[in-house]
């Protein structure tokens, strides 16, 4: 948990700088300048996974901070292929995403952006009411499922929907497929990965699997948003 002041604010120009080189690469570079938010979704998939492997291997600081780099250069070329079209840049992200955390986090900020003068909200208290404000920004989420990307791998999709199902208080639903497992993570990756080698030598696809899985236990518990 963070218990010291952050530093000064710092970065404005070397943020500005890296714009700027994105935009000269976008108009004088081919490969670059033939990008699309489409083409780059793997970039982005693949920038995410990397940065999660170098803070799980214990990369250090010196690669974490190299592959947050490559993570901050999708940022900036979403922002400006949108900028391109007159949709939004980097700037309104950035008000975009300080303006949410105020409003999400009421147990620090004030409406105005200040700072409470008090902090006395238990982490309990803060997940309530950060799920309070995202239903009331997303009311056309009707269903505690809603929300939950279609494309995200088959196992962290699972995770996801029973988190859900669990705040809900759905606990048969987030228990009833519940089954022994080992005590250890080291343990449990060794079980799926055998479970996945099983699968392939029986000709069997464990992803799609368990996709299918995830499709029944939607369905079960509430409409299935539609396929993406």
């Amino acid at each position: 948990m963070a218990n010291q002041e952050p530093s000064p604010v710092q970065g404005q120009a070397e943020l500005a700088e890296l714009v700027g080189t994105i935009a000269a690469l976008r108009e004088h570079c081919p490969w670059m300048g033939a990008l699309t938010h489409e083409s780059l979704v793997e970039y982005l998939l693949e920038e995410a996974y990397e940065v999660a492997e170098t803070i799980e291997t214990g990369g250090g600081d010196a690669e974490l901070k190299s592959e947050l780099g490559d993570v901050l250069l999708q940022v900036v070329l979403h922002a400006r292929l949108a900028e391109e079209r007159g949709a939004f840049d980097l700037n309104e992200v950035a008000r975009g995403l300080t303006a949410k955390m105020i409003r999400r986090n009421p147990h620090v900020f004030k409406p105005d952006g200040s700072l409470q003068e008090s902090f006395p909200a238990t982490v309990e208290d803060i997940v309530l009411t950060w799920e309070a404000v995202k239903k009331a920004e997303k009311p056309e989420r009707g269903h505690v499922f809603d929300g939950v990307p279609a494309a995200l791998p088959a196992l962290a999709r699972a995770q996801k929907l029973l988190d859900r199902a669990e705040r809900a208080a759905l606990a048969r639903a987030a228990s009833e497929t519940a089954v022994e497992l080992p005590a250890t993570e080291e343990e449990l990756g060794d079980l799926l990965f055998g479970i996945v080698a099983g699968a392939r030598a029986g000709g069997l696809d464990a992803e799609r699997a368990l996709r299918g899985a995830l499709r029944r236990f939607q369905d079960s518990h509430g409409p299935r948003p539609p396929a993406q």
